[in-house]
């Protein structure tokens, strides 16, 4: 086995891989939309809401297999991942994709 020496080991590696490919608030940031995504519940919620051209209102979500209070718990998780926003009018909330759940959207296709 061939030993380098620790001083010379930066010299072995390719330009620029002494640099995180993220920083820890990048990380965290992204982190936190795997998080967020990483629930099948919340993918589809998130997926119905951010192909949908403009708003969709909670009533017209699609059923998903668990109770509303739950769905809830899912869409706050959204919203706290920065992937929807959400506007309160009147009785019922509607919800649309950020730009940055936009971009995801586009991610998570090509995964699909």
């Amino acid at each position: 086995m061939i030993e380098i020496p620790v001083e010379d080991i930066s010299a072995t590696c390719a330009p620029g891989c002494d640099e995180p490919a993220l920083s820890v608030a990048d990380a965290e940031r992204t982190a936190a939309v795997l998080k967020a995504l990483a629930d099948p519940v919340r993918l589809r919620l998130f997926t119905d809401i951010a192909i949908k051209p403009g708003e969709t209102c909670v009533c017209d979500m699609p059923d998903v297999g668990v109770s509303q209070p739950t769905v809830s718990h899912h869409l706050r998780k959204l919203r706290e991942a920065g992937l929807i926003d959400s506007e309160r009018r009147g009785t019922w909330v509607y919800y649309r994709a950020t730009d940055r759940g936009q971009d995801v959207l586009r991610a998570v296709q090509t995964l699909s």
